[in-house]
């Protein structure tokens, strides 16, 4: 199979703990985030209505720098709210928020330009125009980093900006290392780092794999941080070709790999689910699908239900159809409800 770089630039989607549907509710998987964490569709109605203090209210009462990426992410994602962005950077120049949240809103349009293709496949306009888009960001992140050295968000986004600009491998860590010396466990960042160290973005599968192992090791019981073993095993099952992905995925080693990772993360008895479980429950469920391993994959879709996550289902020609058969398969091997 023949690797392609995320129209979205997260390179992993996070979505939350809100009350998902059971695997026999009858209406299939959502990718939809909002509707896999309620709690966060106060944002997106703020930012639709362009109302600046109600978006400033709704980010001043988040509980983590986790919750604080992910919003970030969302926000981002939503079309023209540059247009409100700008006006508050403007009027309050001191708040590193307003300034992060339109600089990674720059960086998402010109993702967007640039596409998910590969770089052969993408016009010299294209990308002279994704590049405008990441300078402007830059531009603003890197005053919010010197005035606030610890801001994660905005440490987080010029992860996004050294990718695109191909900054290079040990400039995207020097910045990964500022940020992980305030928050050593960022699943965001270090989803970000990832990406850089794959191959896809002159990276190679030693320092991708070794990342994802020091994070697993590094965090503590019951993180998310672990889930970047699954992330970095689908991202090297996508670069290989056909039936040498798939092999990949069926290899003893990987699936050993696997079910480490996942019993001191997700499946750990002091985890606690937050808005980031979701995406690593999802990547759990689908590196154990790729590879046969069901009854491995199946504690992960019983805890999923019908919550799914764009990221990695999109790696798949049918994403809903893919979610809905792995679950059927993983939920038989152990005897559950297939409906």
């Amino acid at each position: 199979m023949t690797s392609t770089t995320s129209t979205n630039p997260t390179g992993a989607g996070s979505s939350g703990p809100g009350p998902g549907q059971g695997p026999g509710s009858g209406s299939g998987p959502t990718f939809d985030p909002y509707d896999n964490t309620p709690e966060l569709i106060p944002l997106r109605t703020a930012a639709q209505a362009g109302d600046w203090p109600a978006v400033r209210d709704y980010f001043a009462a988040l509980d983590s720098v986790d919750e604080l990426a992910s919003a970030t992410s969302l926000l981002a994602d939503i079309p023209g709210v540059e247009n409100f962005l700008e006006r508050a950077a403007a009027d309050q120049p001191a708040d590193p928020l307003p300034r992060t949240l339109l600089a990674e809103r720059y960086v998402y349009i010109g993702w967007d330009i640039r596409s998910g293709a590969r770089a052969q496949h993408v016009s010299r306009e294209q990308f002279g125009q994704f590049h405008d888009w990441l300078r402007r960001a830059e531009q603003i992140l890197i005053e919010v980093c010197a005035e606030h050295p610890a801001y994660a968000p905005a440490w987080t986004a010029r992860l996004m900006t050294a990718r695109g600009l191909q900054l290079g491998q040990a400039e995207a860590r020097r910045r990964y290392d500022r940020l992980a010396a305030h928050h050593p466990h960022h699943y965001r960042a270090q989803t970000q780092l990832l990406q850089q160290l794959c191959p896809k973005w002159s990276g190679s599968w030693d320092a991708a794999h070794g990342f994802a192992r020091e994070c697993a090791t590094a965090a503590p019981d019951g993180s998310n941080a672990a889930a970047l073993v699954a992330l970095v095993h689908i991202e090297q099952w996508l670069d290989l070709p056909g039936g040498e992905g798939a092999a990949y995925m069926r290899g003893l080693p990987v699936r050993d790999d696997l079910r480490f990772a996942a019993q001191v993360s997700v499946l750990h008895p002091d985890h606690r689910p937050d808005w980031n479980s979701i995406g690593a429950h999802n990547a759990f469920a689908f590196a154990f699908s790729l590879g046969n391993h069901f009854a491995d994959a199946a504690p992960h879709f019983a805890s999923l239900g019908d919550r799914a996550s764009e990221f990695p289902w999109q790696y798949l020609p049918d994403k809903k159809s893919a979610f809905l058969n792995f679950r059927k398969s993983a939920l038989e091997s152990r005897g559950g409800d297939t409906r």
